[in-house]
């Protein structure tokens, strides 16, 4: 089972369900926000009910599933069944339709309450997420797109359809995203509603850099970039607006994150220094290479047959980021917050603190790679949290979702 998500626990979701083949991802997505402790009330047009029946979402659910505007379960506020639309608005955090056909569109721009579905959405003033479906060139129309900005123009958030093959046989723009992206789009929906980061900029490195050596090989480390991508969400999920500078591979960017992709410390170096020109948070989570190759090979170094033969490189010192971010932060005030992490092998807390004290940071996240379930390559960590007024925090094993809501927190806390 998945691991609860804060932002998502004991929140009330409203989930519309409307009538395209797509309906499946509704039900993972359903399960997901389920087990990442969401209370998922479901609302089933009539239409969606011939592609998957209520009791697949009440199963995934645990809770009654909602289809009728005069047959309805009873609400969660004990409200009449002909008034349930009432009880189902009233606390919502959000509503969110996925997928969301042509006709729903259509109907929600128009303000229609011939349904359970419209007339919820009439009556909520939860945030309105869509997440639009539909078969062929019918997105491109423009009545869809007509109704799209309007709904846009009432506050409607709009997760955009993917390009791709439908069940017609035809392909084009239409597709409803994956589960995992339409719940990251939750995620992100709900702490613009409530996060301590709202109206923030933070910008988090991410991944082990790589320093070439020949057009094939680098020079890098076994950062996995898991810590950092967690933090990114973590800031997601607070609220704030997220730039990910990451030189790591095969990692989905969390949703609504502004993906920059960099390879070598150089090429970090830079993306940071411009990313944070505003920025009121920094949170330097990259494991950046300390030295690379004084020179490039062009073409692919060969080996030959001779016995004993050995490559030797000349290697040189890279950009410190952190001692650049110190020299502009002091020039502008920005970031107004900067987290750095150190790696240790041994001597722990006294390298840590010389780092936070040379690079002039306010937090040090500290983990000893040496551990065998924390650090590099896993999905744990155990880190001591350090801050320039000298306290100390330890905290115990904990998945890097965990540690990074806990760094996130601290961050909120000194921007006030």
């Amino acid at each position: 089972m998945s691991e609860p998500v804060t932002v998502l626990a004991g929140k009330r979701l409203l989930l519309g369900v409307t009538g395209s083949i797509a309906c499946y991802k509704a039900a993972e997505l359903t399960s997901r926000l389920t087990q990442a402790g969401a209370l998922v009330d479901v609302i089933l047009t009539a239409a969606a009910a011939h592609f998957v029946t209520p009791l697949t979402f009440q199963a995934l659910s645990g809770r009654p599933v909602y289809t009728d505007l005069w047959n309805a379960p009873e609400s969660g506020a004990g409200l009449p069944t002909h008034i349930a639309h009432v009880g189902l608005a009233e606390g919502a955090d959000l509503l969110m339709i996925a997928p969301a056909t042509a006709d729903s569109l259509a109907r929600l721009a128009g303000g229609f309450a011939s349904d359970l579905l419209g007339v919820t959405a009439l009556a909520s003033r939860a945030p309105l997420l869509l997440a639009p479906a539909m078969d062929g060139g019918m997105y491109a129309h423009p009545a869809v797109q007509a109704n799209v900005r309007t709904l846009r123009e009432r506050g409607a958030v709009v997760i955009e359809p993917e390009e791709g093959r439908f069940a017609s046989g035809l392909s084009g723009r239409g597709r409803l995203p994956e589960a995992q992206t339409l719940l990251g789009a939750a995620r992100w929906a709900l702490g613009q509603s409530t996060g301590a980061l709202r109206g923030r900029q933070v910008v988090v490195t991410a991944g082990g850099t790589r320093e070439p050596v020949d057009p094939v090989r680098f020079l890098g480390n076994r950062s996995s970039g898991r810590q950092g991508y967690a933090l990114a969400q973590a800031a997601i999920d607070a609220g704030a607006q997220v730039t990910l500078i990451s030189s790591a591979r095969g990692l989905p960017a969390p949703y609504g994150a502004a993906l920059i992709a960099v390879e070598t410390a150089a090429q970090m170096r830079d993306a940071v220094l411009a990313a944070v020109d505003g920025a009121d948070a920094l949170v330097m989570a990259a494991a950046v290479a300390d030295f690379r190759p004084e020179t490039t090979a062009a073409h692919k170094i060969k080996k030959t047959d001779e016995s004993g033969q050995t490559l030797e490189l000349r290697l040189g010192r890279t950009a410190d980021i952190l001692a650049a971010v110190r020299v502009q932060r002091e020039r502008t005030s920005y970031p107004r917050v900067v987290v750095g992490f150190a790696a240790e092998s041994q001597e722990l807390l006294a390298n840590a603190r010389a780092k936070l004290e040379r690079k002039g940071l306010d937090l040090l996240a500290a983990n000893d790679i040496s551990a065998a379930d924390a650090g590099f390559e896993v999905e744990t960590n155990r880190v001591v949290l350090l801050d320039a007024l000298g306290h100390e925090e330890p905290l115990a094993l904990m998945s890097k979702a965990a540690v990074a809501e806990r760094i996130i927190a601290r961050v909120a806390a000194l921007l006030g």
